[in-house]
C-alpha cells in the first residue's frame, strides 16, 4: 500500500518489516496516534479565525475556524492530503510541510512539538539563546533557601544565580576574573587542584564532564558550545583528557564533598530541579550530609556574619 505526502509524492506505508514483532508494535502506536492527531489538527484550526491570517471572514460560515482548504492553501499542501491528515489517514508527512501547518495554525514551541510527535516525525529543537540570567521570581527562591546553598546552572554550567550560601562554601571569588562564572573552568583552570573546592576532584570531575558532554550531544555545532569546548581543552590537559574519553553520564542526585580553608570538610547532599520556563536549566540545592557538616556549614554562615571571611 502506498500513501500520498505533503509533496504529492508516495511512500510504503507498511515498511518492509510490517509483519515482525517491532513492525505490529510501531503499527499499533501509529495507530494509536493518528486518532489524536487528528483531534489536534481540528482543535487548533477551530481557534485561528480568518482575520487571524489576514482573510475576508465571508458570509454564513458554519466554520468555527478556519476551513481545510484554507489550511492546505495559506500552509501550500494539497487540499486532499491535509484532509487524510486531519482523519487521520495514514500518510506521511515532512519536517518542512508540518512546520508550514505549524505556521498556518498558529502553533506555539509546545505544540509544534507535540504536532511533530503525533505525526511520528524527528523534532529538532531551535537553537535558542542561552539564558544569562534569572527573574526575580527565582532570585527569591534561591535567597528564601539561605541556609542550604543553593544555584542555577545552565546545561554549560554557567552559574546564572546564587544565594549567599553557595557563594560561602564554593568561595565566589573563584568565580570572577578567569572564573568567567562557570564552574567547569573554574574548577578545571581558574582554582587550580590545590585550591579545588571539591574534595575528591579525581571522582567528582570526570563525572562532572561525562554529564556536560551529555548536554553538549544536543548542542553540536553551535557556535558557544564549540568554542567554549575548544577554549576549555586548550586551557586544561585534563579537562582535554576526559573529553576524549567519550565518556556520558546523566545528572543525579549524589553525595558530594568540599573543603573550605576556613571550616574544613563537609559532605552535601545535591538535589537538582528543572526550572519551567528555562529549558536546560536546573536549580541545584546542597543540604548537609551529616551532623558535623551542618555545624560547619553553620559556623561558615557565621563567620561571613562576622566579617572574618
Amino acid at each position: 500500500m502506498t500513501t500520498a505526502d505533503g509533496t504529492g509524492g508516495t511512500t510504503d506505508a507498511a515498511g518492509a518489516d510490517a509483519t515482525t514483532g517491532s513492525g505490529r508494535h510501531r503499527g499499533r502506536r501509529s495507530c494509536r496516534r493518528r486518532p489524536e492527531l487528528a483531534a489536534f489538527l481540528r482543535s487548533r484550526r477551530a481557534r485561528v479565525t480568518p482575520a487571524d491570517v489576514g482573510m475576508p471572514p465571508g458570509a454564513r460560515r458554519r466554520t468555527p475556524g478556519l476551513r481545510r482548504e484554507e489550511v492546505a492553501q495559506l500552509s501550500g499542501v494539497g487540499v486532499t492530503w491535509y484532509t487524510w491528515l486531519e482523519q487521520g489517514r495514514p500518510i506521511n508527512a515532512s519536517p518542512q510541510v508540518l512546520d508550514a501547518i505549524a505556521r498556518t495554525l498558529r502553533l506555539g514551541p509546545s505544540e509544534r512539538q507535540h504536532l511533530y510527535h503525533l505525526a511520528q516525525v524527528p523534532y529538532e529543537q531551535k537553537v535558542r539563546e542561552d539564558p544569562t540570567g534569572v527573574g526575580p521570581e527565582v532570585q527569591g527562591i534561591l535567597d528564601a533557601l539561605d541556609s542550604r546553598p543553593s544555584v542555577v546552572y545552565n546545561a554549560r554550567y554557567d552559574v546564572l544565580a546564587s544565594n549567599r550560601s553557595y557563594d560561602r562554601l564554593f568561595r565566589s571569588e573563584l568565580f570572577v576574573g578567569k572564573g568567567r562564572g562557570n564552574v567547569l573552568w573554574t574548577l578545571f583552570v581558574a582554582a587550580g587542584w590545590d585550591q579545588c573546592p571539591v574534595l575528591y576532584p579525581e571522582v567528582e570531575l570526570p563525572l562532572m564532564v561525562a554529564q556536560f558532554r551529555g548536554a553538549y550531544g544536543r548542542h553540536v555545532g553551535e557556535p558557544a558550545w564549540d568554542s567554549f569546548v575548544r577554549e576549555l581543552s586548550t586551557a586544561s590537559d585534563h579537562f582535554a583528557e576526559l573529553w576524549r574519553s567519550g565518556d556520558v553520564v546523566l545528572p543525579g542526585p549524589r553525595i558530594k564533598t568540599f573543603r573550605h580553608p576556613a571550616v574544613g570538610v563537609m559532605r552535601m547532599s545535591s538535589v537538582s530541579m528543572e526550572i519551567n520556563g528555562m529549558p536546560e536549566c536546573r536549580l541545584v540545592v546542597y543540604s548537609a550530609g551529616d551532623e558535623e557538616s551542618g555545624q560547619r556549614l553553620d559556623g561558615l554562615r557565621k563567620l561571613d556574619e562576622q566579617g572574618a571571611l
